[in-house]
């Protein structure tokens, strides 16, 4: 059973930063970020493969980091100049070497203005 446990959501000003950590279980290929706002649609805000090749929305691209530790199979999202657009639930998700998708509990940025 693969389960992720994210952390590191909250509350800050417009231009703030934020760093989300997201721990999984299991063997993992995969891991990324999506998130989802109210009167939304979840959106991909970027990805990363164990081999470190990344790709990123264009709404973020320049302004967040993805990154991973695999030893530890943890990923983390670095979020600098936060816009009050930003705010969602962020998801974390992580695809095992068995096929199988594994999704954390979200966590809610909020960027006020």
């Amino acid at each position: 059973q693969v389960q992720l446990v994210e952390s590191g959501g909250g509350l800050v000003q417009d231009g703030g930063s934020l760093r989300l950590s997201c721990a999984a279980s299991g063997s993992i290929r995969s891991m990324g970020w999506y998130r989802q706002a109210p009167g939304k649609q979840r959106e991909l805000v970027a990805q990363i493969t164990s081999g470190g090749s990344t790709d990123y929305a264009d709404s973020v691209k320049g302004r967040f980091t993805i990154s991973r530790n695999n030893a530890k199979n943890t990923v983390y999202l670095q979020m600098n100049s936060l816009k009050p657009e930003d705010t969602a639930v962020y998801y974390c998700t992580a695809q095992s070497v068995y096929g199988m998708r594994a999704w954390g509990q979200g966590t809610q940025v909020t960027v006020s203005s």
